[in-house]
């Protein structure tokens, strides 16, 4: 450790629990924080100065202004960008002496073990089941301890599974929740200051975890009442059936997210020439290969073109393959469109 760094550091290396030993092993940790918004912005400011020496940032979303309220990370310039790009470019202005990478992609079952194999320990600042339940079967399959943590309106969770044996997301969690039981930010709002609360707790226990200290949150829940201030912790009982997964499934079909409709059903809706508004969100030059006659937004320019869609009407949004487009139909879904169903198997079946 450079004389620069034990000066940045020194208020973790004169405490007795963390000494220079810690500090060490919070240079040597790997973490990789899965999405850059609420909950991952403040844990990305707080293990940056830390010392995390490699932190990894998935996260395929843009800066939106209605983030700004909460995504302290960000600024009224950064509207439009890329979040995973922005948010490595001030990280690395906080703290020169870390590897910080970014991970510009949606996580899919395709992707997500290759991704996560990297890492030692994983945080889930996401804001889906899908995901969700994603990143806690990749991380059972991969053996990887996972610090979880969740926000609705005024309300919040914190847990770490996975830990030495110790419960998984699936143990508290069995099965997801019925299609539009449980709504988004974007539906019912946050308070600003709840994803600060949760974020900094789920980086204090990846700190707990990497500096073996303290008293980690595995099989326990913690829940955030900001309203109350009132602070609760409740047992959660493993089963080790969860611990038995042996493959990453489709988890938008498993949570229930998205509507399909197959091939055949869209060549008869043509056929009868029925009214619905038919989404390419490929690229010009896969487009220009072959298409359906498609309105084409590629996938990266879809929350930014929303005006050129009716909102009233139904929705078909397609790809290559089904992949790309289940992940426009949740951005069309965020921003108020209901009628909306994913191509299955995209052009495959064409």
């Amino acid at each position: 450790m450079t004389p620069e760094e034990k000066r940045r550091y020194a208020r973790h290396i004169i405490l007795p629990e963390i000494g220079m030993d810690g500090q060490q092993k919070l240079k040597q940790a790997k973490v990789l924080v899965i999405g850059a918004g609420g909950l991952g912005c403040p844990v990305l400011q707080y293990l940056t100065a830390a010392g995390i020496g490699t932190l990894g940032i998935v996260d395929f979303d843009t800066v939106d202004e209605s983030n700004l309220q909460r995504q302290v990370l960000y600024t009224t310039e950064d509207v439009g960008k890329q979040k995973a790009i922005v948010a490595k470019e001030k990280l690395e202005k906080q703290n020169p002496y870390i590897n910080l990478i970014s991970h510009i992609s949606y996580l899919t079952s395709a992707n997500a073990l290759d991704i996560l194999s990297a890492y030692d320990i994983v945080v889930d600042g996401s804001d889906n089941f899908a995901t969700r339940y994603l990143v806690n079967d990749a991380c059972v399959m991969l053996n990887k301890v996972l610090v979880f943590g969740s926000i609705f309106k005024f309300d919040g969770q914190v847990s770490v599974f996975n830990y030495k044996g110790g419960a998984t997301y699936r143990c508290l969690y069995p099965e997801p929740p019925a299609a539009g039981e449980v709504p988004n930010c974007a539906e019912t709002g946050v308070i600003g200051v709840l994803p600060g609360i949760i974020g900094t707790l789920m980086a204090s226990e990846v700190i707990k975890i990497v500096t073996h200290i303290g008293e980690v949150l595995s099989g326990k829940l913690l829940t955030v009442d900001a309203l109350t201030m009132q602070f609760n912790t409740f047992t959660i009982t493993p089963n080790l059936a969860n611990k038995n997964i042996k493959e990453l499934i489709d988890y938008d079909v498993f949570c229930g997210t998205i509507n399909e409709i197959s091939a055949d059903e869209l060549k008869e809706k043509i056929k009868r020439k029925e009214d619905f508004q038919l989404v390419d969100v490929r690229e010009p030059n896969e487009y220009e290969l072959k298409n359906i006659d498609g309105i084409l937004i590629p996938l990266n320019q879809l929350e930014n073109s929303l005006a050129q869609l009716n909102k009233e009407k139904e929705t078909i949004v397609h790809c290559a393959s089904g992949a790309r487009s289940k992940k426009a139909v949740a951005i069309l879904k965020d921003h108020g469109f209901t009628k909306v169903y994913n191509l299955k198997n995209g052009l495959l079946d064409f």
